[in-house]
């Protein structure tokens, strides 16, 4: 991959993010990551490993489980290679403990921003997400090119479309919990059913997790 000692950050906790750490890291290897992320590896780490072997019938019995060894809550300015990286933490979104990098023109946006497939509400916060967006709005110009957690290249008319699409799930769960209305007619009327099957899943959890959120009994 290159001569050079590596770097690495995780975006957040979950597997395809993180579990990759140990396959890549040496001894001095710098780990980077947000506080929340680190911990759920440190103290959940094994059962979100049996979790995601039941829920994607995946064999993760090879991975050697290994957390982040420096930690920003909010933002740190790394010098690499004659480059400034700057990693970031813009509030719950996606998970409590996403990270961001920015490199020159370049977002590395994780699972904050999905292409490809609706944004994934397992464990996600969806009434601060879109805020979280608003703060990558403010970070990106019409030349940034933005590195999706999953998918192609996308860019800011991309960032601002998701934005938008987040916010209006945002009222809609707002609204929906107010009239006091089942889960599932809010969710049967949420914007991320333009991604079909999967897009409607993905409206259950983010209505289950903001009537939670708004009861004050979403479990972290």
């Amino acid at each position: 991959m290159t001569p050079h000692p590596l770097t690495l950050m995780n975006t957040h906790f979950h597997f395809d993010h993180c579990f990759g750490n140990a396959a890549l890291a040496e001894a001095e290897t710098e780990i980077w990551a947000h506080p929340d992320c680190a911990q759920e590896l440190s103290e959940r780490g094994e059962q979100w490993r049996y979790s995601w072997e039941q829920l994607y019938e995946l064999d993760l019995s090879g991975v050697r489980i290994l957390p982040a060894n420096h930690l920003v809550s909010r933002e740190t300015t790394l010098h690499i290679g004659g480059r400034m990286v700057v990693l970031s933490h813009h509030g719950r979104a996606h998970t409590s403990g996403d990270l961001v990098a920015r490199i020159d023109n370049v977002l590395v946006a994780g699972d904050l921003i999905e292409q490809g497939g609706p944004p994934a509400f397992e464990d996600s916060y969806p009434l601060e997400w879109p805020e979280a967006l608003a703060q990558l709005l403010s970070l990106t110009g019409p030349e940034t090119v933005i590195i999706p957690g999953h998918g192609e290249l996308v860019d800011l008319e991309f960032l601002k479309a998701q934005h938008d699409l987040l916010t209006r799930l945002d009222w809609l769960i707002r609204d929906g919990h107010a009239d006091d209305a089942p889960i599932d007619r809010v969710a049967s009327a949420s914007p991320l059913n333009a991604f079909g099957q999967a897009g409607l899943l993905q409206s259950y959890l983010a209505v289950k997790r903001g009537y939670a959120q708004l009861a004050g009994s979403l479990e972290v």
